[in-house]
């Protein structure tokens, strides 16, 4: 079976592409120019350079693929035209040359994410029949490319996974965590408990592979999220345990964080990079509930974490360790 992976070189597609190796597949990674290969290295993997806008590359590489699994994505950019370009615009794009040169294609396999629903209304988890109603600029495109993903179900079988916060080895975004827990500080955000599902790697690409062999019905959308529900205080204590100290908790007050945010947006007016912290994740990280269920995927595609938080933190600080990223 041969599969294209877009975004094969970031932290979920790298791990995407070493288990459908594993699996005995063909995987045509799609790489730029300026992409570092660092997880790619060695591996048995074709290289296909271009991007999401190289149609002849792209019609090419298609025409000979079974699956398609779309990762790539941009979750931080100077503008809204750029979270369009990254998160909408690539994926119609790569829809319709699918249509176009593998109309027969065994299933596309798009790659999304909880922030298109927002966070929680209330205390029950959000499930897939939920009415999305994202809040954020980045999940307002991802709920474009959603949509855009849904008009091609009668065409050709696609399927759309919503991961919430992913960790694991070689991820940067919440390693920040643990380093700044390592150097003895543990903040935490406002001054009443936040809870949030969450989903190791490992997981994460077990059951995007699962949404693509299984038989399911075209068009489904699948939260592939850990079975329970998480607070910061849970995180800190396996943390703690972990890494074998305590750290000084610090309660931040969400006008802090707002107030962070905002200079940080404002600075960035004159920088060529996107802000890391701005006023829309502000509002993210400030929520009291990004919590999903997994019941469906469970139901219908058999998925199981294999991994209980402990166990999968534990594997993740090791790798942070063996790669000197922790001391």
């Amino acid at each position: 079976m041969k599969a294209l992976i877009t975004g094969a070189t970031g932290f979920v597609g790298s791990h995407l592409a070493d288990k459908l190796l594993e699996k005995g597949y063909d995987v045509y990674c799609l790489t730029r120019k300026t992409s570092n290969l660092q997880w790619l290295k060695g591996k048995n993997v074709h290289l296909v350079e271009g991007d999401l806008f190289s149609n002849d590359v792209l019609s090419e590489t298609i025409k000979d693929m079974d699956f398609i699994f779309h990762v790539a994505g941009v979750v931080k950019a100077k503008n809204k035209e750029g979270f369009e370009k990254g998160n909408y615009l690539t994926t119609k794009n790569l829809l319709e040359l699918t249509l176009k040169f593998k109309p027969g294609i065994k299933k596309f396999i798009h790659i999304s994410s909880g922030a298109v629903c927002g966070p929680n209304p209330d205390d029950s988890p959000i499930v897939e029949t939920y009415i999305p109603n994202p809040k954020t600029t980045y999940g307002r495109t991802k709920k474009m490319a959603e949509d855009e993903v849904a008009k091609f179900k009668d065409k050709f079988p696609v399927i759309i996974v919503r991961p919430p916060a992913v960790f694991g080895p070689r991820d940067t975004e919440i390693f920040i965590y643990f380093k700044t827990f390592a150097g003895g500080l543990n903040s935490v955000i406002g001054l009443r408990e936040k809870y949030l599902s969450l989903i190791y790697v490992e997981d994460l690409v077990d059951g995007i592979i699962l949404a693509a062999e299984k038989d399911t019905l075209s068009g489904s959308i699948y939260f592939i999220c850990s079975d329970k529900e998480y607070n910061w205080n849970d995180i800190g204590n396996v943390t703690s345990k972990l890494l074998g100290k305590k750290a000084f908790k610090v309660r931040v007050p969400h006008w802090i964080v707002y107030t962070v945010g905002a200079i940080a947006q404002f600075f960035s007016v004159f920088s060529k990079k996107a802000a890391t912290l701005n006023l829309e994740k502000c509002f993210d990280i400030t929520r009291k509930k990004w919590v999903f269920s997994n019941e469906k995927a469970k139901r219908e595609l058999g998925f199981k974490e294999k991994y209980t938080l402990e166990e999968s933190f534990g594997k993740t600080i090791m790798w942070y360790k063996e790669m000197k990223w922790l001391k």
